[in-house]
């Protein structure tokens, strides 16, 4: 009889451990461009379709229970902090309205405009900035 090659079983492991990873972050992307957090790879749109960006988070999950025990501390932090992004992710999604597009980041972020603007009430509308103060006074009010 032979023995195992422990060589070959480490790299294995490390070949599948790169794997499960791929796996996770391949999920938490799909759920991200469901939610319309990422645009679309091949149209360069976003869309939002909180239903199939659930299912997403829900495989997430069921991985997490069932691999409970089986991964090393890195894969198990990997789908742990993945797991909390796309539910608060969700969440935000949520919370956005249906119809209103995106603000860009230079808009959100107005101490960061360049000096050549006439101040940050000329990038963001009032009712803009309105809703803006009322989303972030709703972050974290719900749960997944």
């Amino acid at each position: 009889m032979s023995e195992p090659n422990l060589t070959t079983d480490s790299s294995r492991n490390e070949e599948f451990a790169a794997l499960f990873g791929h796996m996770i972050m391949q999920q938490a992307n799909m759920a991200m461009m469901l939610m319309g957090k990422i645009a679309r790879p091949d149209t360069g749109e976003t869309a939002k379709d909180l239903q199939a960006a659930q299912y997403f988070i829900d495989q997430i999950e069921m991985l997490e229970a069932k691999t409970k025990g089986n991964l090393s501390n890195e894969e198990s932090g990997l789908l742990k902090q993945t797991l909390m992004s796309c539910r608060l992710a969700f969440v935000e999604a949520v919370d956005e309205p249906e119809t209103a597009p995106k603000p860009a980041i230079d808009a959100a972020k107005p101490s960061e405009a360049p000096a050549s603007s006439t101040g940050p009430a000329a990038e963001i509308p009032p009712a803009a900035a309105a809703s803006t103060d009322e989303e972030t006074r709703k972050k974290f009010s719900k749960k997944y």
